[in-house]
């Protein structure tokens, strides 16, 4: 395998998780009779661009298709940060009803919503159809598909290039980062600004995340490898802000090479020296991540086993993608979690992939009381507990695995 940025030949490896079905696969109770394809999951970092990366094992379109059950709006601190940052880029911006507002994989509409009301002309990129069909529901233009070197053309030919550009959690979802990257710089305009929101490389490693490891994200960033990346392609990053979304997320912020009207912040050369004092360019960081994943994998095991024997009932709630590499890489079944509660329509009455365990909505904890609930997507945890805090009514516990198991 090469690198998918510089092409270097990898050798490295990060992370080994062995196999596992594409985390968003979720299945029908009539799929559960019929084989189940694993790819590999090993992952993979480049010590010459420090791009951490997984292979094209399955394609993009193939994960991104009609079945996609990926909805952003059932999170609403989701919602509530998606809102808070159109507020604050419209302001900063100075958006206006002449302004041109692009969102890359915009999934059901979850942000551009909020652009309605302020009058800002937007339109979303989405290439899952059932995500992009709710969000044309909303009055949002809707383009399905992958956005591209030959998508962006398209924009540039039109006229139709953007004021913004922006992205959350999509930079790490892309095969090509090169072609994605151009097509950016194609259809921003010359005194444009790009967003891109991703999970940070320096919490995955620190705070124990392998979990976030799936097949439908390609690449872990850090801003070492991302900056490269955007400067190949004549475009600065700017500015950047820490964020505690996904467990840890950056913003970063981006402009045109000659766009000399935007001043470069200090928070860039910041973030790049707490990259490096972490050792984001030290092979020997990347090359212990395997052994704290496996700490997490045996404590998980051991907790399980532990109540399967003492006749507590174990539930889950939310049927996350890196709840499905957890359980994946832990080999955990239903025979360990009874079900998993979700509050998304389309997921219910389905079954995690791999591990078939079965996903329902939340009334039934009204008559199966479980004694232990295990919070798989944890960076809402606060949010989860929140919503199920009355099931402390028959002492049940909340479990959260990463980035080491506790008891709530």
């Amino acid at each position: 395998m090469k690198c998918r940025f510089c092409n270097n030949e990898l050798k490295n490896v990060f992370i080994d998780l062995v196999n596992a079905p594409p985390s968003n696969s979720y299945l029908t109770k009539e799929q559960l009779n019929e084989p189940e394809i694993y790819f590999p999951l090993k992952v993979f970092f480049c010590e010459k661009c420090w791009l951490v990366q997984v292979d094209e094992y399955k394609k993009s379109s193939e994960i991104f298709d009609k079945n996609y059950a990926y909805f952003s709006s059932y999170s609403s601190s989701w919602l509530k940060h998606s809102e808070n940052y159109v507020d604050m880029i419209s302001d900063r911006l100075k958006l206006d009803k002449n302004s041109l507002v692009i969102e890359v994989a915009s999934n059901d509409g979850y942000l551009l919503q909020y652009f309605l009301p302020k009058q800002i002309p937007c339109t979303g990129i989405e290439p899952a159809v059932d995500t992009a069909r709710i969000a044309k529901k909303k009055g949002i233009h809707t383009i399905e598909d992958f956005f591209s070197v030959k998508l962006a053309k398209q924009f540039a030919d039109e006229g139709k290039t953007a004021d913004l550009i922006l992205g959350n959690n999509v930079l790490a979802h892309t095969p090509d980062i090169n072609d994605f990257v151009e097509g950016l710089r194609i259809a921003l305009k010359p005194q444009g600004s790009i967003t891109m929101e991703f999970p940070h490389l320096l919490n995955l490693i620190k705070f124990n995340q392998f979990d976030t490891i799936y097949h439908e994200h390609f690449s872990y960033l850090s801003l070492l490898a991302v900056r490269k990346i955007f400067e190949a392609h004549h475009l600065v990053i700017y500015d950047v802000e820490e964020l505690p979304s996904h467990g840890g997320s950056l913003r970063i912020y981006a402009k045109h090479k000659n766009n000399t009207k935007i001043n470069i912040s200090s928070n860039v050369s910041t973030v790049l020296k707490k990259e490096q004092d972490f050792g984001l360019n030290n092979l020997n960081i990347y090359r212990s991540f395997q052994e704290k994943a496996d700490k997490i994998k045996y404590a998980f095991l051991e907790f399980l086993i532990q109540q399967k024997k003492s006749g507590k009932k174990v539930a889950a709630y939310g049927a996350a993608a890196k709840g499905n590499t957890l359980l994946n890489y832990c080999g955990v079944k239903n025979d360990f979690i009874e079900f998993v509660i979700d509050k998304s329509p389309h997921k219910q009455n389905k079954y995690l992939p791999g591990s078939h365990i079965p996903i329902v909505s939340e009334d039934i904890l009204e008559t199966k009381h479980p004694d232990y609930i295990i919070i798989l997507p944890w960076n809402i945890k606060d949010e989860i507990i929140k919503q199920l805090s009355y099931v402390k009514n028959w002492k049940c516990s909340f479990i959260v695995p990463i980035p080491e198991l506790k008891i709530t």
